[in-house]
């Protein structure tokens, strides 16, 4: 069932995904080569709580830790861990979710580490870029696969590949709830948006081949080629004419200033 958010209700998932930028940006502060993706779960978690949240993938389905944190060829769903040291030229993914007031906020970042290859670059642009076209799309009366369609075909034209096996979802009281959004599609296609949706977008895109594996953790999944990947992730609300946005990463930015893709 999908269910469609009051006014009241999105003013909440505005509170919930405001924290969840901030986490984000708290994140930003501390990527740097030798920093452990371990440290940076521990300080997003104590970050969340104090401000008022609750880290919804702790525990979800038995996921370990607050943060997903998937480094160059991993794609979604890295466990944090004291051996996972950022380097110089890596590139990290920090997915996670905030329940504040009843409601969940979803967004997921790719940051570089320093100073990382223009091709590495051009793959976080563009996912980027992937991620703004889907939620152009993302208004009344279109349909699901426009926002499908729009990633994909700005993923393919730039030479990269859309992740199939991982898609973005409705969100609100339930961090996962319907309908699903495939970065893959036709226009034209697929359930008719109507306001109030509440919608997680998030391309996740492969620099070479399409193959995914997902590790002996049960978690984590990366590229099959160990090619790096990118995945950026914004909650919106579809409205007329133009989607509400409702996470953001405007806190990231003035962290980062003229370091931000």
């Amino acid at each position: 069932m999908i269910f469609l958010k009051t006014d009241k209700e999105l003013e909440l998932l505005k509170e919930s995904n405001d924290l969840l930028g901030r986490t984000l940006a708290e994140m930003a502060k501390l990527i740097v080569p030798g920093v452990t993706t371990a440290k940076l779960d521990k300080i997003a978690e104590e970050y969340i709580r104090d401000n008022g949240g609750i880290p919804s993938c702790k525990g979800y389905q038995g996921f370990p830790a607050t943060l997903c944190t998937s480094v160059n060829e991993q794609i979604v769903h890295g466990i944090p861990s004291e051996k996972t040291i950022l380097k110089e030229g890596d590139i990290i993914t920090i997915d996670t979710c905030v329940l504040k007031n009843g409601f969940h906020g979803d967004s997921a970042y790719t940051f570089p580490v320093g100073q990382v290859d223009p091709q590495t670059l051009n793959l976080l642009k563009t996912t980027k870029d992937c991620l703004y076209l889907g939620i152009q799309q993302a208004v009344h009366g279109k349909r699901l696969g426009d926002i499908s369609f729009a990633i994909q075909n700005n993923a393919e034209k730039a030479g990269y590949q859309v992740v199939r096996e991982f898609v973005g979802h409705g969100i609100g009281r339930d961090m996962h709830e319907e309908p699903e959004v495939p970065n893959y599609g036709r226009r034209g296609n697929g359930v008719v948006l109507k306001t109030g949706m509440v919608l997680a977008i998030e391309p996740m895109i492969l620099s070479g081949r399409r193959n995914v594996i997902v590790e002996n953790d049960g978690w984590t999944a990366r590229s099959a080629d160990r090619k790096p990947a990118a995945h950026y992730e914004l909650s919106i609300a579809v409205q007329q004419g133009k989607p509400l946005i409702l996470s953001t990463f405007d806190y990231i930015k003035d962290v980062l200033g003229d370091r931000f893709i």
